[in-house]
This record gives structure tokens, C-alpha cells and sequence, in this order.
């Protein structure tokens, strides 16, 4: 064990799903993913959560819940993360779009909502770019175009170079003001809680091969030709996505709105019931007056 790496993982935390949530082991593409789903009125599109790099289904529980219990929700722990083992070589974000439209498939939908937190913000506007047909509505949290953007200060970034955060309670309260902002500025202990309380560890090069995945990358000269209508949040004070990124994703991605929220990195699960109310409205003008179906139904 190096010292980034920590103590060693503990015993995985009970799952604590709302009602009607299960969990479920599928492989897609060749790949085991843990998939949690939420069944939802049929005449609501799924929402399909992508998380941020390094943490398990579990962190965005207190957005799920945040939701109107009719919409349906799917989330999943990318390979090596959380409860899906890790694959035996790495991947990049460019090959993800498969993957996302092999797991609507097995879960019997041809479209879906797709919000992206972080570091799934990349792979959220990966999938819209490479399959916009099975994208309805995109809504980006607190996310970047990849290598072309405008980076946190160096001091802040080193803190993503290993996992240690997440395998360090202590580390992890210790840094969450400088690193995440927003409410961890006043409450370190929440990040620590978020991170350690509710999620799941899975082997520490799972961390390193999404950190791997996304060397390169750039959504940025693509971003005029994004289809799906788009919603980006972005806090005002986030320390590893500047605000000015969402911005320029702003001018760049057409008719996409731009909400601003006080606070920081990790305001969507540390106060869902402030921001799940922008995306329900967001979500909710591109279905509730057209009477949205599956396509085929």
C-alpha cells in the first residue's frame, strides 16, 4: 500500500435506496457495471446520472431523492469504481459512447435525460456528441470541456492526482474547503461525509484509469454542434471548475441555458433540494406539454 492510496477500503456501506430503487449487476459492451434503477412513470423519459470521478453511485442519493419520485433514474458506477470491477486495460473517454447506449438498451430505453456531474460532465457530453439520438435533454453540473478549458489554480488540482481523498476521511475533511468551496468552506466535515458515509470504494487504479480516460480529451471545438437542448449549472465558487468554463460552454453550446448557483464543487448532492428544482424545470418543458413517449411505445 503507498501512502496516496491510505487505509485499506472498509467494508462496503448498506444500500439505501428510496423506494421502488434496486440494484442490479449487468454487463455491457463486455464490461460488469452496478447499476442502480429507479422505475418511473412510462410517460417520463429516464434520467441517466453520471457521476464524478472516483465516487460510487451512493454520493448522488440525496439528489435522487430530491426528484420527483415519477421520474425514473438510472445510475451506474463507471468500470472500477464503486461495486463494478475494474477493467484490464484502460479506456478513454472517446470509447464511452458504447457503453452508455449498451446500458439503455439492456434497461429497455431508446432515449434518455442525461446529467453529468464533474468528471461525468466529460462523459455526459461525450455521449450527447457521439449519439444524439439517444440523448433528449443534457443538463451539465459543474463540469469543463476537458483539456481546453480554464483549470483551478495548481494548488487546488494536485489534490485529483491520486484517490487519497476518497480513502482518507481525515485527508478529505482536512482539504474539502480548498478543494471543493461552497458549503465545504463551512461545513469540511460534510465533504467528508459525502465521500466516506454513503459511498463505495472500488481498487485504487479504477481512480487512475478515469483519470487516464479523460488525457486528451476536449469537447470544446464540438460543442456548436450539440444537439440535445442543453441546461449547465456552475457554482459560483468551485475551485476545480472555474465559473468562467461554464460561460464559454454557454456561448458555445447552442440555445443552452446557464444557471448559476451559490455555492461550490459539490452543492448537487450537499443541497439537492435547492437544485434539483432547476433541473425538474428544465426536464419537465421538454416532456410534460408534449406528452412524451418512448420512441416505438
Amino acid at each position: 500500500m503507498t501512502a496516496d492510496e491510505g487505509p485499506p477500503e472498509p467494508a462496503a456501506p448498506p444500500w439505501r435506496a428510496g423506494g421502488g430503487e434496486r440494484l442490479r449487476t449487468l454487463t455491457v459492451r463486455g464490461r460488469v457495471l452496478r447499476v442502480a434503477v429507479r422505475d418511473g412513470d412510462p410517460d417520463w423519459p429516464p434520467l441517466l446520472l453520471c457521476n464524478g470521478i472516483g465516487v460510487s453511485l451512493e454520493l448522488l442519493q440525496p439528489f435522487v431523492d430530491a426528484l420527483d419520485p415519477r421520474r425514473g433514474v438510472i445510475r451506474f458506477d463507471m468500470p472500477g469504481v464503486g461495486g463494478s470491477p475494474a477493467p484490464v486495460v484502460p479506456y478513454h473517454l472517446i470509447t464511452t459512447g458504447p457503453l452508455l447506449a449498451g446500458l439503455l438498451d439492456q434497461l429497455g430505453h431508446e432515449r434518455a435525460d442525461v446529467l453529468g456531474i464533474s468528471w461525468g460532465g466529460g462523459l455526459a457530453q461525450q455521449f450527447a456528441l457521439s449519439r444524439p439520438d439517444r440523448v433528449r435533454r443534457l443538463v451539465l453540473v459543474a463540469t469543463a470541456p476537458g483539456a481546453l478549458m480554464v483549470p483551478g489554480h495548481p494548488r487546488v488540482l494536485r489534490h485529483l492526482l491520486t484517490p487519497r481523498r476518497h480513502r482518507d476521511p481525515q485527508y478529505s475533511a482536512r482539504i474539502a474547503a480548498e478543494l471543493y468551496g461552497g458549503s465545504a468552506r463551512k461545513d469540511p466535515a460534510m465533504a467528508r461525509e459525502l465521500l466516506h458515509a454513503t459511498t463505495r470504494l472500488g481498487p485504487a487504479r479504477g481512480y487512475y484509469y478515469q483519470l487516464m480516460a479523460g488525457l486528451g480529451w476536449t469537447s470544446l471545438p464540438l460543442l456548436p454542434r450539440l444537439r440535445p437542448p442543453t441546461l449547465i449549472l456552475a457554482g459560483d465558487d468551485d475551485p476545480i471548475i472555474p465559473l468562467v468554463n461554464a460561460r464559454i460552454m454557454h456561448r458555445l453550446i447552442p440555445g443552452s441555458q446557464l444557471h448559476i448557483y451559490h455555492g461550490g464543487h459539490l452543492e448537487l448532492a450537499a443541497d439537492a433540494e435547492r437544485l434539483a428544482p432547476a433541473v425538474e424545470a428544465f426536464l419537465d418543458a421538454g416532456h410534460l406539454s408534449a406528452h412524451w413517449k418512448e420512441p416505438g411505445s
